[in-house]
């Protein structure tokens, strides 16, 4: 046992730190579970490899010792809902470190009441407002159970769900005001597109009318100036 003081930790760094790519990917996963700090994320990749390791060193057993140990460990893992009762060893080597971030109470709370970001459901979580059947549970990390799911609720004095219900009014009001609004532009586009049609079809008649008008005149000019050639011959004396 070692000295209180100097607990051992319960993480591990990455072997290449600076790595770009690992960068890029440990950034995506803190935004999107909404981490703190990246020693949360390096805690569940440890327990994500204490997992593996206890299910290769399972596969390693004899049929006997494995057929006792193996539900053991089937068992705490399909109780916190990492795995399916009818699980086998292989799925449990299939788990990614996304799976065991999602049974965070912080993940669930966001999932379950529609916060906007896991941030503001972290806030909710640490400041006391969320609570597990009669037990205010303020730690983002805690796993819930598959039982615990179903019993997590606001505490009766958190004012969190009638702000939550009132900026979900607020935001389908004003979804319905646009559309309306929306509504409203098409509508008058397409009268302007109509009154344009029946502009340009008087248009065309007006031009119509002045080409046939046009055309009488010409006509008749022409016709003035032709005189029959009976007329324009003299008389014989």
């Amino acid at each position: 046992m070692g000295d209180p003081k100097y607990p051992r930790r319960a993480w591990r760094k990455p072997k290449r730190p600076l790595n770009y790519d690992l960068k890029m990917d440990e950034l995506k996963t803190l935004g999107t579970f909404g981490l703190r700090t990246k020693r949360e994320l390096w805690k569940a990749h440890t327990e994500l490899s204490r997992v593996r390791h206890q299910a290769r060193s399972l596969l390693a057993l004899r049929a006997e010792d494995r057929s006792k140990k193996e539900p053991i460990l089937m068992r705490s893992l399909a109780r916190i809902g990492l795995v399916s009762p009818d699980a086998t060893l292989d799925d449990v080597l299939n788990l990614k470190v996304s799976d065991l971030l999602a049974r965070r109470f912080q993940t669930i709370v966001t999932k379950k009441f529609e916060f906007k970001t896991p941030y503001q459901a972290r806030q909710a979580v640490v400041h006391g407002h969320m609570m597990i059947g009669e037990r205010r549970i303020n730690i983002p990390s805690y796993v819930v159970t598959v039982e615990e799911e179903d019993s997590i609720r606001f505490a009766a004095e958190s004012k969190i769900p009638e702000r939550l219900k009132k900026k979900q009014q607020d935001g389908e009001s004003g979804h319905s005001e646009e559309t309306d609004h929306e509504m409203t532009d098409s509508d008058a586009a397409e009268a302007e597109v109509k009154q344009q049609d029946v502009q340009e079809e008087q248009q065309a008649q007006n031009s119509d009318d002045a080409g046939g008008e046009q055309d009488a005149k010409d006509d008749a000019v022409q016709n003035a100036g032709t005189v029959p050639a009976s007329e324009n011959a003299p008389a014989e004396s």
